[in-house]
């Protein structure tokens, strides 16, 4: 069975990316009690575009363990950031012979991210969509088999609804940081025992598969 994760490109790449998000959690830890509770709308999304907010190395080596298993050959990424997540999600896409769509609306994290994906080769199988992810995703394929969400906690929710009609039965959803005040709504509708979703909470992630 092929692992990605053993390309020395890419692991060489991911412990580069996690020792520098290491470094950068505690300035986060820092911000401004006010920044925490209302980060709101598109400047506060812009101002936060310095820090990387990337998955640890278990919660991505689960990410892609989670995408091998189901053999999702059409993964959709809201919030690359810096792009750690999008290189466990884009190796297993490799692996399973599919594609990612990854989003970012912060335009240096997009930078950063295309320079990544081509670093890790893996830009026959990434592709990163830049701006408001409600409107990049708006002409959707179908069939999406995974849905990772991990940008803004308030647009999980629409984010759900744009994509869920895309999905089909056993198609995952991870959410990361549902702990989040502003991500409330998204897990009460993702619990509620109509939402059509079987799902779990472990640590500060959601996990949900589409039952349809």
């Amino acid at each position: 069975m092929m692992n990605s994760l053993a390309d020395p490109k890419i692991s060489g790449l991911l412990k580069q990316l996690q020792n520098e998000a290491a470094g950068d959690a505690e300035r986060w830890a820092k911000r401004s009690v006010q920044q925490q509770q209302n980060p709101s709308g598109v400047d506060s999304l812009i101002r936060m575009g310095e820090f990387y907010l990337g998955v640890s190395t278990a919660e991505g080596r689960l990410l892609y363990m989670l995408a091998r298993s189901s053999n999702a050959t059409q993964i959709i990424e809201f919030g690359a950031s810096y792009g750690i997540s999008t290189l466990y999600l884009g190796a297993a896409a490799r692996d399973n012979g599919g594609s990612l769509i990854t989003t970012e609306v912060h335009p240096d994290k997009c930078k950063a991210t295309r320079k990544l994906i081509d670093e890790a080769g893996l830009a026959e199988h990434v592709t990163l969509l830049e701006g408001d992810a409600l409107e990049t995703l708006k002409n959707l394929i179908d069939n999406v088999n995974m849905l990772f969400l991990d940008g803004w906690k308030g647009l999980y929710l629409p984010m759900l609804k744009l994509i869920r009609p895309h999905l089909r039965p056993g198609s995952l959803v991870v959410a990361d940081n549902v702990d989040h005040q502003a991500a409330q709504p998204y897990v009460e509708a993702i619990q509620a025992e109509d939402s059509g979703f079987v799902t779990a909470t472990l640590g500060d992630m959601e996990l949900s598969c589409w039952s349809g």
